[in-house]
Order: structure tokens, then sequence, then C-alpha cells
């Protein structure tokens, strides 16, 4: 999980997401590594194979409460956003799961006081009025994560929809 904040000034809203990668293992030679699972504050020193050095990762709501706290101090407004879900078909049926991800996001929100969107949740009642079919059509073949142009809008309106049921939301006013 890694992320800059460093552009941000007071007056600025950042909306983040995280979660599709933290559940890889802590030294993933393939891609950037995972993080630990929970919002706890535990930590583990590992070696990183594609930074070829030692480091220190941490658990998935302790980079998120980093990067609010970053946020927060440039004088910037957080949201954090669940992730959304994966292709929720199989054997042509759609199964929808909780996401232990999407719960710990919304725990980390509440407990820094930031604004959450459950677009988890916003999504896979979507797909749970859809036919697996039709949920298909919002997905790459390429993977069962990345969504296609369809999947991509679909989200983009949930996030609408997200943000014009928070209270007192100052971005409400840019919306249509």
């Amino acid at each position: 999980m890694g992320c800059c904040f460093g552009k941000s000034k007071k007056g600025d809203f950042v909306m983040m997401q995280f979660g599709h990668n933290d559940s890889s293992p802590l030294d993933d030679t393939a891609r950037a590594r995972g993080t630990i699972k929970g919002i706890g504050t535990e930590s583990e020193e590992i070696y990183n194979p594609i930074k070829k050095k030692q480091e220190v990762v941490y658990t998935y709501g302790w980079y998120l409460r980093k990067f609010i706290g970053d946020i927060k101090a440039k004088g910037a407004t957080a949201v954090v956003c669940s992730p959304i879900p994966r292709n929720p078909v199989k054997d042509d049926a759609v199964v929808l799961v909780n996401d232990s991800y999407a719960s710990w996001a919304e725990e980390v929100a509440k407990a820094e006081k930031v604004d959450f969107i459950p677009l988890n949740q916003i999504i896979k009642d979507k797909y749970a009025a859809l036919s697996a079919t039709e949920v298909k059509t919002f997905f790459t073949e390429k993977d069962h994560t990345h969504t296609n142009e369809a999947g991509a809008k679909l989200n983009a309106a949930a996030v609408v929809k997200g943000l014009k049921k928070l209270k007192n939301n100052k971005l409400n006013s840019y919306l249509k």
C-alpha cells in the first residue's frame, strides 16, 4: 500500500480506496507487497524482494489511519471508500460475499471521524439485482478484479451515489 498526498493542501478533498492487493503475501515477488490483515497496530519486519531491502510492514488499518492523518495535517478532507467488489460470478451465479477490507475501511473511517462511502455494498446491491450474464459484462476477461469501461462507469456512479448520501458533504454542490 503506497501513496503520496504531498501535493494536497487546505481545502482539497482526497478520496482513497485501498484493499485489492493488500491480501497479497508480505514478501510478494510479483508486485508491491501486501499488508497485515486487520486494523490493529501490529507490524512485521520483512525482506522486500522487489526493493531488495528490509522494511517494516503494518496492518491495512494502520496505513489507512496514516494516510488520513497525513491528509488532515495538510488541512485537506479525507474521504474513505471501501474497495469495490471483485467479479462475483461463480458457476454462472452471482455469489456476493462479505469483504473484510470493506469492513475494515468503514471501521477506520468511523474511528477517525472522516466520511466513508460503502462502495462495496452499493455495487453489490446493484449486482444483486442483475443476472450473472449481466454482471460479467462489467469485468475484463483478464482477471476477476479489473472492470472494463462499463464497469468503471457503474463504479463511478456508485461513488456519486455514495457522496450524495453523506451528510454535510461540501462536494454535493458539484454533483449533478
